[in-house]
């Protein structure tokens, strides 16, 4: 018989941040804390958020280039994350300057040239 578990709130019983989720083929274990996403969004090719979450704001610096700034600063510097064109034309779009704060996104064209274009990003790490 199947159940259900409903809950407002999971706390680790050692530490009340840290719970640990048995892996697929049972041998290994899994952070849930570390395993998720803390931060996601898709924006234009102007940094106008369409989809977020934990981003506040997208800011235009220039042809490619933008920078997002987190409702909720990370921990540190070293957060790391992926970023995606997804315009007809744009071929890479690299997710860098990290601070604690914020981070930015470079998009470049098939000839290196920076390009404008819509991006959806994300980032793990722990959140401040």
């Amino acid at each position: 018989m199947a159940s259900q578990l409903k809950v407002d709130t999971l706390t680790g019983v050692t530490t009340a941040g840290s719970i640990d989720v048995t892996g697929e083929g049972n041998s290994t274990t899994t952070n849930l804390q570390q395993g998720l996403c803390k931060a996601f969004c898709r924006a234009s090719d102007a940094a106008s958020l369409t989809n977020t979450f934990n981003i506040a704001s997208g800011t235009d610096n220039g042809t490619g280039n933008y920078t997002y700034t987190f409702t909720n600063n990370m921990s540190t510097n070293k957060s790391s994350g992926t970023a995606v064109a997804i315009t007809n034309g744009a071929r890479m779009s690299t997710y860098s300057n990290v601070q604690t704060s914020s981070y930015d996104t470079d998009t470049h064209n098939e000839s290196g040239t920076d390009t404008d274009a819509s991006t959806a990003t994300n980032t793990f790490g722990d959140l401040a």
